[in-house]
């Protein structure tokens, strides 16, 4: 039997690190609120193609014709007249840290870019407010025909592929903040992978937004084509301010057949953050997406990637884990649709609530009548700290397709205390006790994640547990 007199308490994520801002030495902002002439400012900024400016302005309409959604977390505290849509900082994209200026530098130094580079990455992107002002590719991987930079690079040097694909798998139309992105949309990376090319070592960006009040729009662009891998790895930092903030990225992946991309992010926004971040993979024959996401930022996230299984024997593999903590309300999960025959996923994820959070798993799976033999399995898995915290699961399935196997189990619960008292029996301390089933808890989760953010993981998610009356 379970004693409610026990609280189990785990330590909120260190964010000493996370919250050192800079001074705002930003050159140039957009006003405030989201007009026609915002638009065409940050257009002309950015000297954008005359098409581009057309899909911004015919974004922005979109925008203003769709309304809120009528579900998911409160968002009614985001107000767009508040929010500055572009920052330039002081600095241009440079291909060496040396010509980063100091206090960018620094900042990217405490997070450990700079040294994971070295250590373990083919290229990195950094991104500062609303633009890239670092990146860098391995010589061996263009040498292979890989291409890794900047989106607004990637327009200017590849614009026919860009035009191809770019908000093709997001319309504009697929929500108001889809929308939103598509007409104020900056920096972000783009990587093309020619077909049968192997990109061994990770490449990763890494998003900072330094400004109060201002959002981030950044757009990730993947093409990897037949036959070849990536691994792509994303990091989200931001410091607290008083103020909302907002990020509304977008990220594209395709998948062509027989191709593997894995695509790991954790995403650590401050609490002033609203988080309303929109991914989606297409998925060709015989390919493959893995997804590893970690939420464990923001005042409120609205994360659902979306995995279409496009051609014969696609897969899908997504491993997530959440923590809410106080003052928080996330709203995360997955959403996978079955388009081809003999398509697979599985979806593997654990939720974590503590302090009054509230963390909310939230799947849909779709299955066409073209996708006979479609196979799907969803586990969510959550842990309730206290009896002030909340963890709902709310899966949809929508199954058109004969012969098809799909099945969903979900999991809700509280520290085991005769789990504690079994451990206690072997002469393990209480608090250790307790220590040891949620990093258990959280361990299929954290095995997934490349190795400089499980560390971060195991750091931020520092457990002091105690007993309380």
């Amino acid at each position: 039997m379970i004693n409610m007199k026990n609280k189990t308490y785990i330590e909120d994520i260190e964010r000493t690190l996370y919250d050192i801002k800079n001074v705002d030495r930003s050159v140039y902002k957009t006003h405030a609120g989201l007009t026609e002439e915002v638009v065409r400012d940050i257009s002309k900024k950015k000297n954008d193609p005359a098409w581009m400016l057309d899909f911004r302005l015919k974004s922005l309409e979109v925008y203003n014709n769709l309304n809120l959604p009528t579900w998911g977390p409160d968002i009614s505290r985001l107000n767009m007249d508040e929010i500055v849509t572009y920052v330039k900082p002081d600095a241009k994209l440079v291909g060496s840290w040396d010509e980063v200026p100091e206090d960018i530098k620094n900042t990217f130094d405490r997070l450990g870019i700079p040294n994971a580079e070295k250590q373990s990455l083919a290229g990195v992107g950094a991104q500062y407010d609303s633009e890239v002002v670092y990146h860098s590719i391995q010589k061996r991987l263009t040498d292979q025909g890989v291409v890794y930079t900047d989106m607004e690079t990637a327009l200017v040097e590849h614009e026919d592929i860009v035009r191809e694909y770019f908000m093709t798998l997001v319309p504009p139309k697929d929500h108001k903040f889809a929308a939103l992105h598509g007409a104020v949309w900056s920096g972000g990376s783009f990587v093309y992978v020619p077909a049968g090319v192997d990109v061994k070592i990770p490449l990763q960006s890494y998003f900072r937004l330094n400004a109060a009040g201002a959002g981030q729009f950044e757009h990730t662009l993947i093409v990897v084509e037949k036959g070849a891998s990536l691994h792509f790895i994303e990091g989200c930092s931001a410091p607290k301010y008083n103020v909302t903030n907002l990020h509304a990225g977008c990220v594209e992946l395709f998948v062509g057949e027989g191709a593997r991309l894995r695509y790991s992010t954790i995403e650590n926004w401050s609490r002033n953050m609203m988080n309303l971040n929109t991914k989606r993979a297409l998925v060709e024959k015989d390919g493959l997406i893995e997804w590893v996401s970690g939420s464990f930022g923001s005042a409120v996230s609205c994360l659902y990637p979306c995995s279409v299984l496009h051609g014969e024997g696609a897969k899908c593999e997504f491993t997530g884990v959440t923590f809410a903590s106080k003052g928080q309300n996330l709203d995360t999960g997955a959403s996978v649709i079955h388009v081809a025959p003999h398509t697979s996923a599985n979806i593997n994820t654990r939720t974590i609530s503590k302090s009054g959070g509230a963390a909310t798993y939230r799947s849909a799976v779709k299955v066409t009548k073209a996708a006979h033999h479609a196979k799907c399995s969803v586990n969510c898995e959550s842990l309730m700290l206290d009896d002030e915290s909340r963890s709902d699961t709310l899966p949809v399935m929508d199954i058109e397709a004969p012969e098809a196997d799909i099945g969903h189990e979900a999991k809700i619960g509280r520290i085991s205390e005769d789990a504690i008292f079994y451990l206690m029996a072997r002469g393990i301390d209480e608090q250790e006790a307790r220590a040891m089933i949620v990093r258990g808890f959280v361990e299929p989760i954290a095995k997934e994640l490349p190795l400089e953010y499980a560390v971060e993981m195991n750091n931020l998610i520092t457990i002091e547990l105690e007993g309380a009356n």
